[in-house]
């Protein structure tokens, strides 16, 4: 098909269904591990990166495995059967009804959900890590050696495939999440996000097993990460064997190997060790950068996502390949050429260098954003502490008097107070005070919690009604809280869209129910002689609300609205900027990165190198998690603050590091050896001439 073989076509479209299911899955990964696991943010974000790790330390297991066994059909075959079985077992083991009983919306065996959960990611970590050096190969295996041009458009058409179903999963797997199902109670449709996925793996499988007859499949050859493994190990057994001064020093450890092993395997391997040894500090890179689906996605659940649309805080992840997409053209024509103008030496080393800067300047700018939300969060009484504010719903002032002389606040009509703390033992009843009415109110508090004192003069009495408001943090998921409190003189039946909230007597108050943020008006309906309704406002995210009922003109119910926990008011567009200054990051550092070591390294050294790259990912991912469960930190912003400057020192030593490194050719030296062993060939066969010349006058 226009040159291309037809076979092809299937690697693509079973690489974009590949893709499509892991970054579907990884996109609401951590969101799951906290709201449906109940998992801290910190134990969250730990077994994301374990998981994110596995999946990187996988791909040399697969490597080997296609190279020296199976062969890379067989293998994408095998480990794709495991994928999907495990996006499958992730799937039903996010099924909230799966194991609760009595119907509460709660797992009543939580251990189960977890055990399948961790066996799922297990099985997908060596599924997608095992076929990800196989399927790219496997497709440049499909084109003969002098279809370099076709094989060469395959790759870029490989890599837009990766980009597209890695931004399509992103967008459309939050918005599954973000439905609620359910059989006997509803909740985030995990199941869903993690279906949807899991049928495109089961796809992306079958798929590539209809080509099978189209493939062109090499036979494994051996794998050169075992045989550069087995130069170094004989290299330092033979080394420390001879360890004696009666032995001669050599001019490098390698060339302890050339007992065993020939001069150019031994060459290769120098060339590709000096690269390995630049990659030490680069782990770290890693730490920050694979933080976008953990930290920075728990830090958008804290912010609004209203963008005219409601975003979900999983689908800011986006905001990645899209950038991308953008600045690696900007940054390769542009960029670069008015650096090269400029007559400065950038090399790729130093990209590098700046990349990590970028990293580390983009965490900078995560704390000055963690710090606004920190603002936001309301403060909740502490040990021996209580809390209380003060609603008027009468169309009076009042005063009302904390006694014994704590102090007197003033509270306007249809108004109320922020929420006062006092200690607990010290407050013990206050004085309402009206134009003619008064009101003595006693207080039994309990420490570390909140209280809301309403009240309303009516014509002959001061009536009021002290309430506990059992609310300890911020709404999850940007999802918002909402009561009602009756200020009519009869009693109403509430409800809002399909939510009932009971019929409350005057002067009472509902339980709080949870509401979606940032979605349309809702209908409040209150049943008295008739029935009265109004539209709601539009809702923030992560807010919560009293709304008074007052009274019903027309059929037109009259509300007003408290807002007990202001909703979050950072907006999620405040987070581009730490994206961008990523970006920019990932663009110097891992395209020039793969670009520098490849030229770097011998012809058939190179997945080694792959293989070395892949293992920094997964070493990174590590670090957090180390981080993740031993940081001390008690501010969010001070652990960004920490890896922006754990990152700044490493690349200062990086810079150090890379001072010191020489560029080489590896095409001069493979063809200096090619030339040496021609001269050798030439010379035996010389020899073996002028033996056969001599036998026969013999």
């Amino acid at each position: 098909c226009s040159g291309f073989p037809l076979s092809v076509f299937f690697i693509i479209i079973n690489e974009f269904c590949e893709r499509f299911s892991y970054y579907g899955m990884r996109a609401v990964l951590v969101l799951y591990f906290k709201y449906f696991l109940h998992w801290d943010d910190n134990l969250s974000t730990a077994i994301y990166h374990t998981f994110v790790a596995l999946c990187y330390l996988t791909p040399i297991l697969g490597a080997i495995i296609a190279d020296s066994w199976l062969g890379k059909f067989k293998t994408i075959v095998y480990l794709s059967i495991v994928y999907t079985i495990g996006q499958a077992v992730l799937s039903v083991g996010s099924i909230n009804d799966l194991t609760d009983h009595n119907w509460d919306g709660s797992p009543d065996n939580v251990s189960l959900h977890i055990a399948l959960s961790m066996i799922g990611l297990i099985l997908i970590a060596f599924g997608t890590g095992g076929i990800k050096p196989c399927v790219s190969a496997f497709g440049g295996d499909q084109f003969e050696p002098d279809q370099e041009e076709q094989r060469s458009l395959f790759f870029s058409l490989f890599y837009v495939t990766i980009n597209s179903g890695s931004f399509i999963s992103t967008v459309v797997t939050p918005n599954l999440r973000a439905q609620e199902c359910g059989i006997h109670t509803k909740q985030r449709c995990y199941p869903l996000a993690f279906g949807v996925p899991a049928v495109l793996m089961a796809v992306s499988l079958v798929v590539f097993i209809i080509g099978s007859r189209m493939y062109k499949k090499v036979k494994p050859q051996g794998n050169v990460m075992l045989q550069v493994s087995k130069c170094i190990g004989f290299a330092i057994k033979n080394r420390f064997r001879h360890r004696s001064k009666e032995f001669p020093k050599r001019e490098h450890w390698l060339d302890w190997a050339s007992e065993k092993y020939d001069k150019q395997l031994i060459a290769q391997t120098k060339m590709v060790l000096k690269v390995l040894f630049l990659y030490i500090p680069l782990p770290m890179f890693w730490a920050l950068f694979d933080q976008q689906g953990s930290r920075w996605t728990l830090q958008a659940t804290a912010m609004n996502g209203d963008f005219g649309i409601s975003i979900q805080p999983d689908q800011m992840q986006v905001v990645n390949p899209i950038l991308i997409i953008i600045m690696v053209p900007v940054i390769d024509y542009l960029v670069y050429p008015l650096i090269k103008k400029c007559k400065i030496n950038f090399t790729p080393l130093k990209k590098m260098t700046v990349g990590m800067f970028f990293a580390s300047m983009a965490f900078v700018a995560a704390a000055l954003v963690q710090v606004q939300i920190d603002k936001t969060y309301p403060v909740f009484p502490a040990a021996g502490q209580s809390q209380i504010r003060l609603m008027n719903l009468g169309i009076t002032p009042a005063t009302v008097q904390f006694q014994p002389q704590l102090k007197s606040v003033d509270v306007a009509p249809n108004e109320a107070t922020g929420y006062m703390t006092f200690e607990t033992s010290k407050l013990q009843s206050l004085h309402i005070i009206t134009e003619s009415l008064n009101k003595t109110q006693s207080l039994e508090l309990l420490e570390g919690k909140r209280y809301t004192l309403a009240f309303e003069r009516l014509i002959t009495t001061l009536d009021s009604s002290l309430m506990l408001d059992n609310v300890t943090s911020k709404p999850d998921e940007g999802q918002n809280l909402i009561r009602f409190i009756n200020n009519y003189h009869l009693p109403v039946n509430v409800t809002m869209d399909d939510m009932a909230f009971g019929v409350l007597p005057p002067l009472s108050v509902s339980n709080y129910s949870n509401v979606p943020g940032g979605k349309l008006p809702y209908s409040i309906k209150a049943s008295v002689l008739n029935s009265c309704t109004v539209v709601s406002k539009k809702f923030g995210f992560g807010g919560a609300y009293t709304i008074s009922i007052d009274d019903c003109t027309n059929y037109k119910l009259n509300v007003t609205y408290f807002e007990d926990i202001a909703p979050n008011t950072v907006h999620m567009a405040w987070q581009i900027p730490q994206y961008f200054l990523l970006t920019c990051g990932e663009v110097m550092f891992s395209v020039t990165g793969l670009e520098f070591s490849y030229s770097q390294a011998p012809s058939n050294m190179k997945s080694v190198l792959q293989a070395g790259w892949l293992l920094t990912v997964a070493v990174g991912n590590i670090i957090v998690l180390i981080v993740a469960g031993a940081s001390k930190l008690s501010k969010q912003w001070a652990e960004y603050v920490l890896f922006a400057a754990l990152l700044l020192v490493v690349c200062i030593i990086f810079a150090i590091m890379a001072s010191f490194y020489t560029y080489v050719d590896p095409n001069e030296i493979e063809a200096k050896f090619s030339e040496e062993e021609k001269e050798e060939d030439k010379k035996d066969q010389d020899d073996n001439e002028k033996q056969a010349e001599a036998d026969s006058r013999m």
